[in-house]
């Protein structure tokens, strides 16, 4: 089990020492710095999950510290300021700022301790709903009382006890990413961070800067990998990073530790790997397009979940899972399946998986009335869902129409499809979208709002 990491910034030694004693007593891991200067550069070396920051120093002040730490791209961890000598206005200006509180010297040791724990408790909460809110279902164990879904908890629970890494596969939607957080749930480090990496949409040069952040004078960047110290990271659809990433990832797990862009120290880290995949890895490893090497690191304790098509007595229970969901999270009014309604869906062949039973059933509270739904209005949702091939004609349709238009408007056709494709692969996230498509930022929102765009109504 790891423990948070607490950085001490103050230039008083005896007040150093006396934090680090009492927070090293009371199970945490603590490292010292005696002004700004150090501070910056130990928090370069190891990401802190908490900081305890003293206003007054020598060389740098702790606001500036903290003006300088708010202002990165990546939020940081918990700032908490100490004083002997402050004033409600220094005292504004930090929660401003950020800091998460403000404790007066001489210090209150119970105060301090208290603070510290409920500052970390609510950081870990909100690393873990952001976590959630991204989570394309809102599950947090798979969902089934069959046998291979029972046996399937059941291994997944004797794994999260070892800490080597694990490799999920399964088809689209079918509940890897489930899985993956129930392991990571019922693991020594369930008390860390679980940060969840969909590699699809790490495009490009960005990719290596998500991962394994940077570093430019005294601003750092902590990538992905780094916000999963003391926890879990899972990379979803593994077989889709490219060749260069998958080297610097081996690294990473054989030595654990990493340089950040433009670092010239290595990072130590303590994570452990859950992978997921879609693809084949073995067939992709002969073809020369996965790292033989990687697949044998990640593959060391593998799952397999199974499609929806192989546990369909397990539908209803679904059913009644995400009406209930619906209902009590997007207020969507109570209905339910009659019998004959899930006896089809039990017959249905589910290519889509449980993410597509997710999406009918919202679907049909969304769109429906009555109190039941029956089968002949399943049939009418049913048959609008679009066969794989669509996706394919859809393409056709577009250049058919392109063709038609004057060029300004075929370009005007493109680009709002271009963005919104891109928009919802990078969850709305616009500094990444531009990275992509090689414009600067400001340019982007200009052309999203020409093209009556708003990138918050373009999410997955």
């Amino acid at each position: 089990m790891t423990h948070p990491y607490i950085l001490v910034v103050d230039d008083e030694p005896d007040i150093r020492t006396l934090l680090q004693e009492i927070l090293e007593d009371e199970g945490y891991e603590v490292g010292i710095a005696e002004n700004g200067t150090a501070a910056r550069k130990a928090r370069r070396q190891r990401r802190p999950d908490l900081v305890l920051l003293d206003i007054w120093m020598p060389d740098v002040d702790g606001i500036t510290l903290l003006k300088e730490w708010s202002e990165e791209a990546t939020p940081g961890p918990p700032v908490i300021m100490m004083s002997g000598h402050g004033t409600v206005e220094t005292a504004v200006e930090a929660t401003r700022l950020g800091a998460w509180d403000f404790i007066e010297k001489p210090l209150s040791l119970g105060k301090l301790l208290i603070t510290v724990q409920r500052a970390l408790e609510s950081y870990h909460l909100l690393q873990e709903n952001e976590g959630l809110l991204k989570q394309v279902r809102p599950v947090t164990e798979p969902v089934g009382r069959s046998a291979v879904m029972t046996q399937l908890r059941e291994r997944a629970r004797r794994i999260a006890q070892h800490d080597a890494a694990v490799l999920i596969h399964g088809e689209p939607g079918s509940g890897k990413s489930v899985l993956a957080r129930y392991l990571h749930h019922h693991s020594a480090r369930s008390e860390g961070p679980f940060v969840a990496v969909g590699v699809a949409a790490l495009l490009g040069e960005s990719a290596a800067l998500e991962l394994f952040g940077s570093e430019d004078g005294d601003k750092v960047h902590f990538g992905l990998v780094e916000r999963a110290n003391g926890g879990t990271l899972f990379l979803d659809d593994i077989g889709d990073m490219d060749l260069a990433m998958q080297a610097r990832l081996l690294g990473v797990m054989e030595s654990g530790a990493f340089y950040r862009a433009g670092g010239t120290e290595p990072v130590q880290v303590n994570v452990r790997f859950i992978a997921a995949t879609r693809h084949p890895i073995e067939a992709r490893t002969r073809e020369g397009a996965f790292r033989s090497d990687l697949y044998y690191h990640l593959n060391v304790l593998p799952l397999d979940v199974p499609p929806l098509r192989e546990h369909t007595e397990d539908i209803p229970e679904l059913l009644r899972f995400y009406v209930d969901y619906y209902v009590d999270n997007g207020r969507l009014p109570f209905r339910a399946f009659t019998v004959a309604a899930q006896n089809r869906l039990r017959n249905y062949g589910w290519p889509g998986n449980v993410r597509e039973l997710q999406n009918l059933v919202q679907r049909l509270l969304i769109v429906g009335s009555g109190n039941e739904i029956d089968v002949a209005e399943l049939e009418g949702a049913l048959g609008r869902s679009e066969p794989p091939q669509a996706a394919a004609q859809v393409q056709d349709d577009l250049f058919a129409r392109a063709v038609r238009l004057p060029l300004r408007e075929a370009r005007e056709l493109f680009e709002r499809r271009y963005f919104e494709h891109l928009l919802e692969q990078m969850d709305g996230n616009v500094a990444r979208v531009a990275q992509h498509a090689g414009i600067e930022r400001t340019h982007l929102y200009r052309k999203l709002r020409a093209l009556a765009m708003d990138p918050r109504d373009i999410k997955r």
